[in-house]
């Protein structure tokens, strides 16, 4: 996988602030525009532009400021930071309420910097991300990137278009790998909502960060919080929490999540003012949170508070019959990233990789494509590699000759019974009758 660009776009009209400036920034990992007035940067403001402004505000010709207004003007979402002079208070007051992102003060620490454009870059690229989830849900209504055609795949596309463009709260059950976040994302997708994605393992964070991770702190809440820290609720605002694995939050969290869920407020640690909050809440966890609730590991009021709609998914082994089109898709995806060809593999290799259990299902599945396209999977035909195929039909080819397979002799047990045959193959009628069509396979009796 590439590393997610990051770019900024520096205005400075001092030459040696400026280069140093860039110094900074590109020691950061940043690639950096720097620019010598508002005028140079004025490419860059589009909404095609994946990165973040940082503009001084005194300037010569356009102030940064009036950089800033024409920057919300052709797109809102891109961060502006807008660097104020000391003791400035006024103009950053002005420069915040204007759309900036966030204002740093001159002089200011190299490490203060990269942190505040790093933040902004990491919002740049959220939003971009939920752009495209967006655009593509648009294009393809029907066919979200949950890969698969069986009835349990049916039922998550059609729970996500129904209850996507609600504001409930849900959780989403399922084991390892399942692909609780992608459900999670399209749920955002599918909401409309214009705030970003936020993803949260609750499982990663350390217990002793935890509250200010998810709250956010004032200055001086505790030893090194030198400023104010925006947690992910607040954050959100207006886009979506995912908060992944919320099994291992701690109880005292559990207490303080329940009574923001319920206000849709907040009070960041180590302040007294109650802040509004406008995000919905995805959670998800692979334990079973009400068998957790009566063993007293897990709260039962907020179970039954983000549990208001529940989604279950399945296990890889539950829905065998979308192994073939999940495994095309990831191996497609892996001779690309690769630089490989496609491997190809016979009908018994398919067979027996249907077969086998998947314990960390889909995840599982992606990483064995992965391995396949490299040439590390024993198969049929000996040791693949990108040189040695099984067969000279294309992997497209493969997979629909034994889709059509599966559906002739599903007809055949089914006595061409084709409700009988959609019900065994998890398929809606209609989608059934479309395959019958496009492998020529007789329609047999249509009985209800």
């Amino acid at each position: 996988m590439h590393e997610p660009t990051l770019e900024a776009v520096l205005v400075e009209d001092e030459q040696a602030v400026r280069m140093a400036t860039a110094q900074t920034l590109e020691l950061g990992g940043f690639k950096v525009h720097a620019c010598a007035s508002a005028e140079q940067a004025l490419p860059w403001l589009q909404p095609s532009f994946g990165g973040v402004i940082v503009t001084d505000v005194r300037l010569p010709g356009r102030s940064g400021l009036e950089l800033l207004a024409q920057a919300v003007t052709t797109d809102p979402d891109l961060p502006v930071i807008v660097v104020t002079g000391h003791g400035d208070v006024s103009m950053a007051v002005e420069a915040m309420r204007a759309g900036a992102y966030d204002f740093i003060e001159k002089p200011f620490a190299a490490e203060r910097l990269v942190e505040t454009v790093r933040r902004a870059q990491e919002k740049r690229r959220l939003i971009m991300e939920n752009q495209r989830l967006k655009a593509a849900w648009a294009l393809h209504p029907d066919v979200p990137a949950l890969i698969g055609q069986s009835q349990a795949s049916e039922r998550i596309r059609t729970l996500i278009r129904s209850i996507g463009p609600t504001s409930a709260d849900i959780l989403i059950n399922g084991q390892t790998g399942t692909g609780k976040e992608v459900v999670a994302r399209q749920l955002h997708a599918a909401s409309g909502r214009k705030g970003p994605f936020v993803a949260i393992n609750c499982g990663a964070l350390p217990e002793t960060v935890f509250e200010s991770e998810i709250f956010g702190h004032e200055a001086g809440a505790f030893t090194g919080a030198q400023k104010r820290r925006i947690g992910k609720l607040e954050y959100a605002n207006g886009g979506t929490v995912f908060l992944d694995e919320i099994e291992t939050m701690p109880l005292a969290l559990q207490v303080k999540l329940l009574r923001v869920l319920q206000e849709r407020r907040l009070e960041r640690l180590g302040g007294n003012d109650a802040i509004q909050i406008d995000c919905r809440i995805v959670a998800a966890s692979k334990a079973d949170l009400l068998q957790l609730s009566a063993q007293g590991a897990f709260r039962e009021d907020l179970y039954y508070r983000i549990g208001v709609v529940s989604i279950d998914l399945p296990r890889l082994a539950e829905r065998r019959e979308d192994i073939p089109l999940l495994l095309s898709h990831f191996a497609q995806g892996a001779a690309i990233r690769y630089q490989r060809p496609m491997p190809q593999w016979s009908s018994a290799d398919l067979a027996q990789w249907q077969a086998r259990d998947w314990p960390g299902n889909v995840r599982e599945l992606r990483n064995f494509a992965d391995r396949l396209v490299l040439g590390v999977v024993e198969t049929s035909a000996g040791l693949l590699d990108a040189h040695t195929h099984s067969a000279t039909d294309s992997l497209p080819q493969r997979v629909d000759a034994y889709e059509r397979m599966l559906i002739a002799d599903a007809l055949a047990a089914n006595d061409g019974n084709v409700a009988a045959t959609a019900d065994r193959l998890g398929l809606p009628k209609k989608t059934l009758y479309d395959k019958l069509k496009k492998y020529q396979l007789p329609a047999g009796r249509a009985v209800e």
